[in-house]
């Protein structure tokens, strides 16, 4: 049962609303609260257009509603968490929790969203019936799509209190709470400016371009491609004096933050000339009015072309790894050694004083920042031991946390169990919250029932096998197929049933179209129809196995990924997936049953308008606009996802839901039955190809558009038939292989094709 049924946010600013959104998110009641209704309002008006969107389906907004500080305070009454997100002032804050402890139900939750006072300054002379319902939960912006929540509870706050958030934040937010010591900055923000001051001031003093600098401390360390400047940007270069200064005043005398704090010149003209990133009229990168990328000169203050940066260190590091970024003697690799090794040497002396082990310190820097790899385990890809060398020869003084891994390291697999290194010097196992299941433990243990390049089979307890994709991108090719195709005649008799999962970025973009491009500059039409109706097979078997079949998505599930969720006999999605069938892009349709499945679930869902064509004009723009749902909840609307299918808000916790599913599901399971399709035939082509031609006389639709959507309406009308013909599924893949063939010898589709694959972007021809 979900404690948390009813919840207030102060403050109606970016990050309150953003809080307030993914609240509603969870499908709970907001109060959102600033200085009068009117500017609540239009926090929440806002919401609804933000990009990337805040609410992960558009009537969501419905559950927040918006309040005046001063007449509408007595409505918390009924709230069971009431979080405060107002600016960064402790006085302000302090005012504002007299009138909430005033107002409030006994018992409600209280906490703040401060990212850089403590907790003991905040309750500084409140009540101790306050400060024992009171904590921080610091979310990261966007909200959304951050998944660090840092919790930091005082030394009078209710142990049930924090139970209680970190639960609804992990199941119901889909956050990994992380507890923090109550110290200045907390985890993430406290080693995340060190990080970003060191750079930017490093970069300035060395004479390195934005563009070199972003290239040096973006991928080949682990961080978003964004690198520093650009992430700057996208943050706002007006936010981070505000933090420094907080956190220069917080923090004592000795922290090697007071080292490098200062804020140049340059970016103190850019803040005030309105240069304040993104939000702003630019930062360090902006684009032209003719759509041309510039970059700030450091030096001069002026912008330019942007450059393309050619530095052997960043060469090096994609050969040889981190270690090879650092070692290289050009203006790169020393920036890159001088920025990393005080960063790590910064981390290694924060533990555990900011918190109790180097997990929560990596799991927040990773979360919290999008980098790939927290500090400790970029001390690990480096090499503790050469990395302690490096520092010695620099006369750097050793952390003692440091010191205590030499001739070790931070992490290690110990009888087939992940394993840290703790602060008394022995390790302990990685922890692991109640109910989650991760396929990276399951390999430690176990080799895969079967395997190739692009795919594996992993026995994951119970009598559930894990189809796990991991080509590039998890593209799906001929090996993919084979092995879902092995899958399905492997585990009757044998097993309970299948989850289709795996633990990439993204579920799976597609079919790899580069194979495709070869087969169409080789004109070998043979390999294009066998990979066509292979699949189409396959996914045929997939959806009459009998056995539950669960798809597990997260991230994109595009194309042909998206196909295999439609053939599978249920969903448990996470949150954040993104399906569509957008082959329309690369001038093809849908060729492995899509067109057929979605049209199935547009006729089965028996919603007004009423009648044969609402089906087919539904699939339609569906397929012909390269619909992408924009989260699982929104997936529904579109026929990607069933009513019934799950969701889950938690990504650690998808596999465990799935495999859940599919052991509830094989009780009683029994495929689903063929369907029988009477379709409106002529009358439905001509409507929709008319609807084409006026959209390519208003030039809406490109000269291939019309190709493409023709095509498309000879499928999902039945073309030639006769309305009081009824036709098979066999008859509807056969209309689908015949379009998607004709299509993939055309030279626009190529073209198409060639130009994705070179730029990422559909082509308009």
């Amino acid at each position: 049962m979900n404690p948390i049924r009813r919840v207030a946010v102060f403050g109606a600013g970016v990050m309150g609303a953003g809080i307030a959104a993914h609240v509603a998110n969870a499908g709970v009641t907001v109060l959102l609260f600033d200085v009068t209704v009117e500017v609540a309002a239009a926090a929440i008006e806002r919401l609804q257009k933000a990009e990337p969107a805040a609410l992960m389906r558009a009537n969501n907004a419905s559950l927040i509603a918006p309040c005046d500080l001063d007449r509408d305070m007595a409505k918390i009454v009924d709230c069971d968490w009431i979080i405060e997100a107002i600016v960064e002032r402790p006085d302000a804050k302090r005012s504002l929790y007299e009138k909430i402890e005033a107002a409030r139900r006994p018992g409600s939750i209280v906490s703040s969203n401060t990212s850089t006072i403590r907790l003991a300054v905040l309750t500084d002379g409140l009540p101790a019936s306050f400060t024992r319902d009171f904590l921080i939960t610091h979310f990261f912006n966007p909200p959304r799509y951050m998944r660090l929540l840092e919790i930091a509870a005082g030394t009078e706050t209710r142990a049930d209190a924090v139970a209680t958030i970190q639960q609804f934040a992990d199941f119901h937010l889909g956050k990994t709470p992380v507890h923090c010591k109550d110290t200045p900055g907390f985890i993430a923000n406290r080693i995340g400016t060190y990080w970003l001051q060191c750079a930017v001031t490093r970069a300035m003093d060395e004479g390195l371009t934005v563009e070199e600098a972003d290239a040096v401390l973006g991928l080949p360390t682990g961080a978003p491609k964004t690198g520093v400047f650009g992430l700057l940007d996208l943050v706002g270069l007006d936010l981070m004096p505000h933090v420094l200064a907080s956190l220069a005043e917080a923090l004592p005398k000795e922290d090697a933050l007071h080292a490098v704090h200062r804020e140049p010149t340059l970016i103190k003209d850019m803040i005030a000339s309105g240069c304040t990133g993104r939000k702003g009229k630019g930062g360090f990168y902006r684009l032209t009015p003719e759509r041309k990328r510039e970059a700030i000169d450091l030096t001069t203050g002026k912008y330019r072309a942007l450059m393309k940066p050619s530095l052997q260190s960043v060469a090096a590091s994609r050969r040889g790894g981190l270690r090879a970024l650092v070692s290289y003697d050009d203006i790169g690799g020393r920036y890159a050694w001088w920025v990393l090794s005080r960063l790590l040497t910064y981390a290694a002396r924060l533990v555990p004083e900011i918190a109790d082990d180097i997990v929560a310190v990596d799991i927040a820097m990773r979360l919290g920042y999008n980098w790939k790899y927290g500090p400790f385990e970029l001390i690990e890809r480096i090499g503790v031991d050469w990395f302690i060398q490096r520092l010695r020869t620099e006369s750097v003084a050793i952390p003692p946390l440091l010191q205590m891994a030499e001739g070790r390291s931070f992490y290690r697999t110990q009888d087939s169990r992940r394993q840290f290194l703790d602060v008394t010097g022995g390790y302990r196992d990685l922890p692991h919250p109640v109910g989650v299941l991760f396929l990276a433990d399951i390999k430690l243990r176990t080799q895969p029932v079967a395997r190739n390049r692009s795919a594996s089979l992993w026995d994951i307890g119970d009598g559930i096998l894990c189809l796990e994709f991991h080509s590039k991108m998890n593209s799906l090719n001929p090996l993919t197929l084979r092995l879902i195709d092995k899958a399905i005649g492997l585990i009757p008799g044998r097993y309970r049933g299948l989850v289709i999962y795996n633990e990439g970025e993204n579920f799976s973009v597609g079919a790899n179209i580069g194979l495709l491009l070869i087969a169409q500059k080789l004109r070998a039409w043979f390999a294009v129809r066998f990979m066509q109706r292979y699949g189409q097979k396959v996914y045929t078997r997939l959806k009459y196995a009998p056995f539950p079949v669960v798809g597990a998505p997260s991230g994109m599930a595009l194309g042909g990924g998206c196909e295999v969720l439609l053939h599978c006999g249920a969903v448990q999605a996470h949150a954040e997936t993104y399906a569509g069938l957008v082959e329309a892009g690369v001038g093809i349709i849908p060729g492995w049953g899509g067109c057929k499945e979605l049209l199935e679930r547009n006729i089965a869902r028996k919603a007004p308008p009423f009648g044969p064509m609402p089906p087919v004009i539904k699939t339609f723009e569906t397929i012909a606009m390269a619909t992408v749902a924009k989260s699982a909840a929104q997936a529904k609307d579109p026929a990607f996802l069933r009513d019934g299918d799950g969701i889950t808000m938690n990504r650690d916790r998808l596999l465990a839901d799935a495999k859940a599913k599919v052991l509830q599901l094989a009780e009683h399971y029994a495929p689903p039955k063929a369907p029988i399709f009477s379709l409106p035939g002529k009358t439905a082509f001509a409507a929709l190809t008319l609807a084409l031609d006026g959209f390519h006389r208003m030039a809406k639709a490109t000269d291939h558009d019309v190709t493409v959507g023709r095509a498309l309406a000879r499928v999902l009308s039945a073309g030639d038939t006769d309305v009081t013909k009824t036709l098979t599924e066999t008859d509807l893949l056969a209309l689908e292989s015949s379009a998607f063939l004709g299509l993939a010898r055309s030279k626009a589709t190529e073209a198409r094709v060639a130009h994705m694959l070179n730029t990422g972007k559909p082509l308009r021809n």
